[in-house]
Formats: C-alpha cells, structure tokens, sequence
C-alpha cells in the first residue's frame, strides 16, 4: 500500500509554504497535525531545494531542523531531508528514522553514514545543485537516463555498505526536468515499482501550474491528487506531499473503488 510523506519545511523560502512556521514549536504541531490527517511519516527539512535556491550553512540547517527532529520523533517517525551526512548523522542522533537525499549521495560521507545506521535511505536523481539544476535538462531519452544514473547512485550506496533493502529510489520530479520530462517519467512508473520501491515528489511543482494554468502553488491541490492515485496505482512505495488530509482521502476513496484494503 503507498504511504504518505508530509513535508514539513523548516525554511523560509521553499516554493510553497517557505516561511509558514516560523519557530520549531509551530512545526511541530503541524508535523502532528499531518499525522492526525493520515501521514504515515513526516519529512523534515531545514534547506530549501527550489530550483535557484541558495545554499545554507550546515550550522543554520542544523538549527532549522533538530529542535523539529528532536520534538515530533518521540510520537512520529520522521525521514531527514538533507543533502549532508553531517545533518543526517544530527538528526538520526536526535530520532530520526530515515535519511531523505536529493542529491543521491552526492556528499561522499552520507552512503557510509546510513550503512553504519542500518536506516532506509531515499536516493533522488538530481543533476547539478538547487542553483544550477535547471541548466541540467537536456537528455536524449530522459526517461532511460534518470535511470541509468539512479542505478549508478544504488551502485555507490551498496559498495558502502548500504542494504538493497534500505533503498527507496525516487525519480526526481521538477529536479532537473522539464514538463515534458515529469510527464514521461510518472507514465513509466509501472515500469520501475516491482524492481524498487519507489518515491514520487510531484506535489504543487511547478509543471503541474504550466498544465493546469495555476501560478500559485496552493491552488495546484486537485492536481497533485491525481499525481497521488497515478502513482499508488503504478504501485509507488510513498508519495511526499504538502496536503496530507487531502490525500488521504483521495487515497481512500480510490482504494474503496478498486476494493483494495
């Protein structure tokens, strides 16, 4: 059955809530509120990735993160969103369950880091950083590639160390891709979920505006929903996702019509 990631942004400049909680009692609550409304997990993050995004010093990402880490992991299982083994290695000390990387292991300590833990890692493909990924997007067939390069990350992580049953691979939706490039990689979803379990992170991005003609990230909830059942239908491990409620209930509701339990 897919499970829902809630993404609790501890920045105040992510593309869709940056800023929304404002002190780590605010984030906690919310990271329990998603909970309440179905989450199965919450995704914990204290650097924004938004294409053109700006790095943190780990010191301010530490800052942003463990309070939020150490106050929700005691009542919720909490994945770390980070891109550095040092942040990863803070948080896991301070509760958390699983590592969440965008960069597919980009910094050489984070592969080893989760062998040594024994948690599950999320492998993202990513080309470039936040500030360049955007110049990254020309492919000759996007789909085979940003799956030739996941296999290369699963390769690093398994000579460190890490189990192959630890490894959650998610295809990188809106990360240096274009519209077109979502599109065709969330088709061939059933293609990739009975060899790995798999990640989608389509929520409010950027394309789905450009299709449904909505600026504003808030306003792109209906279309993220479909992503959702898209993808619990092609057989997606999690989805990771803003509006847990909602997808909850558009989960649900899919699963009665299906006669799934």
């Amino acid at each position: 059955m897919t499970r829902i990631l809630g993404i609790l942004n501890c920045t105040p400049d992510s593309f869709s809530d940056g800023g929304r909680f404002g002190s780590a009692g605010e984030a906690v609550s919310q990271g329990l509120r998603m909970v309440d409304e179905g989450a199965d997990a919450v995704d914990v993050g204290g650097e924004s990735t938004r294409p053109g995004a700006s790095p943190v010093s780990v010191e301010e990402e530490l800052a942003r993160v463990l309070p939020v880490v150490r106050g929700l992991s005691t009542r919720v299982r909490v994945s770390i969103d980070t891109r550095r083994a040092r942040v990863a290695r803070a948080a896991l000390d301070a509760g958390a369950a699983f590592v969440n990387d965008v960069s597919g292991g980009a910094d050489p300590d984070m592969f080893p880091l989760v062998a040594e833990a024994g948690c599950d890692v999320v492998v993202m493909h990513m080309r470039g950083t936040p500030e360049t990924m955007q110049g990254h997007t020309t492919y000759a067939d996007p789909v085979r590639e940003v799956w030739d390069e996941l296999d290369a990350c699963v390769a690093r992580a398994r000579q460190t160390g890490v189990r192959a049953s630890a490894l959650i691979l998610d295809p990188g939706i809106g990360f240096a891709k274009t519209g077109a490039h979502n599109l065709a990689l969330l088709r061939d979803l059933p293609a990739r979920t009975g060899m790995w379990p798999v990640m989608v992170g389509a929520s409010r991005k950027r394309f789905l505006g450009e299709i449904t003609g909505q600026a504003d990230a808030a306003a792109r909830v209906e279309a993220s929903l479909v992503v959702a059942i898209h993808a619990a239908r092609a057989g997606a491990a999690w989805v990771r996702v803003h509006d847990v409620a909602a997808t909850w209930r558009a989960l649900a509701t899919w699963r009665a019509l299906e006669g799934a339990p």
